[in-house]
């Protein structure tokens, strides 16, 4: 009942109220064993909370008010706030990301730590500089599922050529490219020649990392075409290249079965849930997870289901009950590259 805003004694009480709705002040402190200014002040927050009121029959006293009206009252309170909450995180995500836009116009985007680029002829030119340049790996975040067969074509003589160098080639892909044959096909291919494939129902962001010293990351993850950052710090490529390990080891490799765990959701149940609650729409649950915009709503009408919930809000707050909560896309659109990476 903590969910609902009811504390342990507001609890209690309600709980005597239940059984006995006229229950007074002086029965319910004997019951409880509590004093009688204890009992009194657990009244008078079950009367702010509208789980009670005070008798049209016997003045000075209180009543139950109908638990299905009063219940249903708090939890769409709940509802609201949880609505309120999420609509504070996507004014926050907007708020960063035109935070990063502004940085990445100002005069001082332009240093040796970081280099802007836009157009894909500047970007498939640094995508192949920096490959052939590589020494000891490359890590690819490929998100969007399906790549562009222009994408595949372009990326695969530089694949083979980093793999035939002795390089440690690996890609995390979304669980998505199980429903375009291309792609599949190409994560096949890579394990075939000595790379690594691997998925994850979500990805964070577009990127690739070289050599643990270089990376490329979209200017806006949102909005792909408008070019790419290489970045050269130390500080953030680490941290880069942290997040990636994090999500190599989280993910499985491609073709292979996710054993299902009863009573759980399921990966791609888990991020659509993720990504609802922190108020995403239908449209950007599907462009994140590279599934159909239908695929994305059947999921969630099937949690709704599964949670008894009447509204997406609702589910929301079951969800959290339940403990359900937990645990950018392309560089450049069109651009050629790495393994689809200007998809």
């Amino acid at each position: 009942m903590s969910q609902l805003g009811l504390d342990p004694d507001s609890e209690s009480v309600y709980r005597i109220l239940l059984k006995t709705p006229r229950a007074g002040v002086a029965e319910i402190a004997e019951g409880l064993g509590w004093p009688t200014g204890r009992a009194k002040a657990t009244l008078d927050k079950l009367a702010e909370l509208t789980l009670i009121r005070n008798s049209s029959e016997e003045p000075g006293k209180m009543c139950l008010v109908n638990p299905e009206f009063g219940l249903a009252s708090l939890l769409h309170r709940q509802e609201q706030e949880l609505a309120q909450r999420q609509q504070a995180l996507a004014t926050a995500r907007l708020t960063i990301t035109e935070m990063l836009t502004e940085y990445g116009e100002g005069p001082s985007a332009q240093t040796d730590d970081v280099r802007r680029y836009t157009g894909l002829d500047a970007i498939g030119s640094q995508i192949e500089r920096l490959s052939h340049g590589a020494e000891s790996s490359i890590e690819v975040f490929a998100p969007r599922g399906a790549q562009t067969p222009e994408a595949l074509e372009a990326a695969r003589p530089l694949d083979r050529s980093a793999v035939d160098r002795g390089l440690r080639v690996r890609y995390v892909y979304l669980d998505s490219i199980r429903n375009d044959q291309a792609t599949l096909s190409y994560a096949h291919w890579l394990r075939e020649i000595g790379g690594e494939a691997r998925a994850l129902p979500q990805l964070p962001l577009r990127m690739i990392i070289y050599d643990r010293r270089t990376a490329i990351v979209p200017i806006d993850p949102e909005a792909a075409a408008r070019g790419i950052l290489v970045l050269n710090g130390a500080g953030v490529v680490t941290a880069l290249g942290s997040l990636f390990q994090l999500t190599w080891e989280q993910a499985q490799p491609v073709g292979a079965v996710r054993p299902p765990v009863p009573e759980r959701l399921s990966p791609q149940e888990q991020a659509v849930l993720d990504l609802l609650f922190e108020g995403h729409t239908d449209d950007v649950v599907a462009r994140r997870l590279g599934v159909s915009v239908r695929t994305a709503r059947r999921v969630t009408a099937e949690l709704m289901t599964r949670l008894d919930a009447r509204s997406r809000f609702q589910a929301g707050a079951l969800a959290m009950t339940r403990g359900w909560f937990g645990a950018g896309d392309a560089v450049a659109e069109g651009a050629p590259g790495r393994g689809g990476n200007g998809e």
